[in-house]
């Protein structure tokens, strides 16, 4: 396990918090209403005191009394035997995510073609635009999704480009120690392979740049092949890899 790796794994726990939290011998045990896989599981945070297979049972008497599946994320910050335990207990591997890095020293010059909107918080605009970007209408993330970046307790650039009255593309960048996560990269379909995303991931490095920041950090799908593309063209590379392990409770 390398210092990047262990900086980004918790950067990305500030970055993203739950409405719930354990703690339990080394490990986070993470509840928000199952909206995302990354803030309704397990995560290894330290060495571990107590049998993995007495952790898995107690993790997941937790997680059916919260109503939800059994998730476990793996890391390269984890025992590797745990990943194995759960296959054999019937788990399931889903979200297979790529984490990659950029250097954000020297950063060539940029200027975007559109008339980018940054704001130092996450508004009820931007929150908007990415309801109907990600085509999100369950009025139950639509009440603790907002709630759940209001909980942010780190710095923050929000970046969009409103169009014809509403927010065609979007982006936020969440400042801790000396980085900046890239998260929330959100383009509407009919504007897509226009260049726009990479503007909005570009504006939020320069900007991350200028208030101190000296590399950056995103996770992407690992399969997911026109958003690592577009990644790479504003020079992040692959860091490591990190997968869920899931099972209904």
């Amino acid at each position: 396990m390398t210092d990047t790796v262990k900086s980004i794994e918790d950067m990305s726990l500030n970055a993203w918090p739950s409405s719930q939290v354990q703690y339990y011998d080394g490990w986070v045990l993470r509840y928000s209403g199952f909206y995302t896989h990354r803030t309704n599981c397990v995560e290894q945070l330290g060495v571990s005191c107590l049998p993995l297979a007495e952790k898995i049972r107690f993790c997941e008497n937790i997680y059916r009394r919260w109503k939800t599946p059994c998730i476990f994320k793996i890391s390269p910050i984890g025992d590797p035997a745990l990943d194995g335990l759960l296959a054999e207990r019937g788990y399931v591997i889903e979200h297979h995510t790529t984490v990659m890095t950029a250097s954000l020293v020297n950063l060539p010059a940029f200027v975007s073609s559109h008339p980018l909107r940054i704001e130092p918080r996450v508004t009820p605009q931007w929150i908007d635009g990415l309801f109907r970007l990600k085509h999100m209408d369950d009025p139950f993330f639509r009440r603790i999704v907002p709630r759940m970046y209001d909980a942010i307790p780190m710095d923050e650039i929000a970046v969009s480009l409103t169009e014809d009255g509403c927010i065609t593309a979007l982006g936020l960048g969440i400042l801790d120690r000396d980085a900046v996560g890239i998260y929330a990269i959100h383009v509407a379909e009919h504007r897509r392979r226009s260049g726009i995303g990479r503007e909005i991931v570009s504006t939020l490095l320069r900007e991350a740049s200028a208030r101190g920041s000296v590399r950056a950090y995103l996770q992407v799908v690992t399969d997911n092949a026109p958003a690592k593309a577009l990644y790479r063209g504003c020079g992040f590379r692959e860091e490591y890899c990190c997968w869920y392990r899931c099972k209904e409770v």
